[in-house]
């Protein structure tokens, strides 16, 4: 689809200029004095020749048919000269013009008239508002910016112009190779999702990158992201999620989402590594450069100096790498090339006076051993170290082993020549060995990522038909907000558990119906209105006695008239006492990217006090919920601690997918709380719940 774009054969460009101050000069210059083979077309309406190219006034004037154009023209002509396109058979133009809808209202609707036109011609659009595109791999610069990048195996697009330039002087000045470059720009038509999609199966591509501020269709990015990653990692710097996640919300879910949030889940869910800075951008990039994933987790640390050894182990500690200690005949067979005071445990210490060849020794059994699936070399420059030396051999062991071999060669001055010999031969090397963990830790999990078996989507019992006539009656009455009676009626219909319980209009019934049930019962008002029933002294517990029935009645009662004195209140909610168990929230919120988010955390007062909460995007598998439950950082209370008993985290994944199933048919959703979910040693068993529907 995009082979006109990456592969023209011809490309025209429209707003050529003579004038080195113009952007059309640049373009054409680029194209010209960067090798690109194929005819290269100026159009320009003195119709004279530029840069030593005869041009022509109209694109429609050229003599034969033209796979790309490059737009730099004034916003308000650029539609036209898209029309134009079609006439010379463009398949794929680049609009650089600005103008559009970065600069409000008007510039919207030319945008819109843009892609209408676009699409009408069957034109596919990079921009506007861009930077341009490059391909390495035919030497290809259809942009404005002042150089050229190096080839090599990385795909990056931004959808920033001012970074995207700042990221090619990088890889200039780093001698980083790419296969290509896209700023995305306004993304009018092609977005971060038709190149994720395109660099999955591109040849020239190992590595994909990106800046991204939003995604235009978050469910189709969850499918091409997560085929893609499969195949080789994505990793994106992702920025403007605090701001567009502040909103006011309604439910602890939507208080605790965000659009921030909402990215991280989905990333996960898609195998996405999420950069945390450009320093990590960059960082994460050089870590898969090696082109090799681990086996498992397991690394081995050699270094010739202590501390250093002692950061490592401790950031692996903190990152869930594990430090394996080499096989019993390793270590003995290394005892003879080693003096008597080196470690040779993990990290193995070769002690300061190191030698390129004790590096040697140990780098050979490290790659060689069964209990190891990488190693990270550090390096100090102390007096005695051969440093050229070393980097060589790191070098030699990097490309014979399957292996990925890391570096931390520490220090500036005396290392400068061996980092650049490193990075030449693409071993990935951090001028700290925290750095480097953390990129061992992303290739582990890229590694686990690949290797885990797709899981197809389960979907326990529910009466579907039933909840429809519900939520249909809901909507019909024009609420958006239900509360107990209600929510519990619709999450019963997909297998929720619920205490028995029954309905009191008077203080007389609330003694009957709590004898019914069994003392003791907890009572709580009902009322479509109160949502947050203990604000308004609106809940009593452990009500033991039928006096206490008829007592607790008329004062929750009061208190709901007291404080919401125009609520609605259709009596008091009696039901069974739960005791035992550990309490948990299950919640959902909508994302307008990603669409339904569903919450996990401890429940009661801890989701507000602690935050300790997991998301996830739904539809998600059981494997997805069983991974919720293990990311909170207080799991250990679920496990069960000091000889507590254990809750059923089975129980709690199993009404994760329930509640994904339910908001998967019931798109009218837009949040809801389950708080709090009590769960059991078997089985769980929720107490309160309440949904917010949207606006119709």
């Amino acid at each position: 689809m995009l082979s006109s774009l990456f592969h023209p054969r011809s490309i025209a460009v429209v707003g050529a200029s003579r004038d080195p101050r113009k952007v059309g000069h640049a373009i054409l210059n680029n194209l010209i004095r960067f090798g690109y083979a194929g005819r290269i077309l100026p159009v320009n309406p003195s119709g004279t020749e530029i840069l030593g190219l005869p041009s022509i006034p109209r694109l429609s004037d050229a003599d034969s048919d033209v796979d790309l154009a490059v737009i730099a023209v004034p916003a308000r002509a650029v539609p036209s000269a898209i029309a134009d396109c079609a006439a010379a058979g463009v398949t794929s133009a680049v609009v650089v013009s600005a103008g559009f809808k970065e600069t409000g209202a008007e510039g919207t609707l030319l945008e819109e008239e843009l892609k209408e036109t676009a699409q009408k011609h069957g034109i596919r659009i990079l921009g506007p508002n861009c930077l341009g595109v490059i391909n390495t791999a035919n030497d290809l610069n259809a942009t404005f910016a002042a150089g050229m990048l190096p080839k090599g195996r990385i795909a990056f697009f931004s959808q920033s112009g001012a970074l995207g330039i700042a990221i090619l002087d990088w890889a200039i000045g780093n001698n980083i190779g790419f296969s290509k470059f896209i700023s995305l720009g306004n993304k009018a038509d092609l977005s971060e999702i038709d190149f994720i999609e395109y660099f999955a199966d591109d040849p020239d591509t190992d590595i994909i990158l990106g800046y991204i501020e939003d995604v235009v269709d978050g469910r189709r990015f969850l499918e091409a992201a997560g085929r893609t990653t499969k195949k080789k990692p994505i990793v994106l710097l992702k920025s403007g999620g605090t701001a567009a996640g502040a909103r006011a919300a309604s439910s602890h879910t939507g208080a605790l989402a965000g659009s921030d949030t909402a990215f991280d889940a989905a990333f996960r869910q898609a195998g996405v590594i999420r950069a945390r800075g450009i320093e990590d951008l960059f960082d994460t990039a050089l870590t898969f450069s090696g082109g090799k994933l681990p086996a498992g987790d397991r690394l081995l640390i050699i270094t010739n100096a202590g501390g250093p050894g002692i950061l490592a182990a401790d950031a692996a500690e903190r990152a869930g790498v594990r430090l394996p200690q080499m096989a019993a005949e390793t270590i003995k067979a290394l005892t003879t090339k080693l003096p008597p005071n080196a470690s040779l445990y993990n990290p193995v210490d070769l002690i300061g006076d190191a030698t390129s060849e004790r590096y040697a020794a140990a780098l050979e059994a490290a790659v060689a051993d069964p209990n190891v699936d990488g190693v990270l070399v550090i390096l100090t420059p102390q007096a005695m170290t051969d440093v050229d030396a070393t980097a060589e051999l790191v070098i030699r062991t990097a490309k014979n082993s399957d292996k990925p071999v890391l570096a931390s060669f520490m220090g500036a001055q005396r290392v400068r020549g061996a980092v650049e010999r490193l990075k030449q031969e693409a071993v990935p090397n951090f001028p700290y060995p925290e750095t480097a963990i953390s990129a061992f830790r992303k290739l582990a999990d890229q590694s686990a990522w690949r290797s885990m078996k797709d899981e197809e989507l389960t979907v326990g019992w529910h009466n579907f038909d039933a909840a429809q006539e519900k939520v249909t009656s809901i909507l019909h009455s024009g609420a958006t907000q239900v509360g107990e009676d209600d929510a519990i009626a619709i999450l019963s219909y997909y297998g929720f558990s619920f205490p028995r319980r029954g309905l009191a209009l008077t203080s007389q019934e609330a003694a009957v119906v709590s004898a019914s049930i069994g003392f003791p019962v907890v009572m709580k008002i009902s009322s479509p209105d109160i949502l947050h029933k203990t604000d308004v002294g609106g809940v009593k517990l452990n009500v033991g006695t039928p006096k206490e029935a008829e007592d607790a009645f008329l004062e929750i009662t009061t208190n709901a008239r007291r404080f919401m004195p125009q609520a609605f209140l259709k009596g008091v909610l009696i039901s069974e006492m739960v005791r035992g168990g550990k309490e948990v929230i299950l919640g959902v919120t909508h994302d307008r990217t990603f669409g339904h988010m569903i919450m996990f955390g401890l429940g009661g007062i801890y989701v507000e006090v602690l935050k300790d909460v997991s998301f996830r995007i739904a539809p998600l598998t059981r494997r997805d919920a069983l991974a919720m439950v293990q990311e909170i950082r207080t799991v250990g209370l679920l496990r069960g601690a000091r000889g507590e008993r254990p809750a059923d985290l089975e129980a709690i994944a199993e009404n994760i997918v329930r509640l994904s199933v339910l908001v998967t048919d019931f798109p009218e959703i837009q949040e809801l709380d389950i708080n709090p979910l009590v769960v059991m040693e078997k089985g769980a068993v929720a107490l309160d719940a309440r949904i917010i529907f949207k606006q119709l």
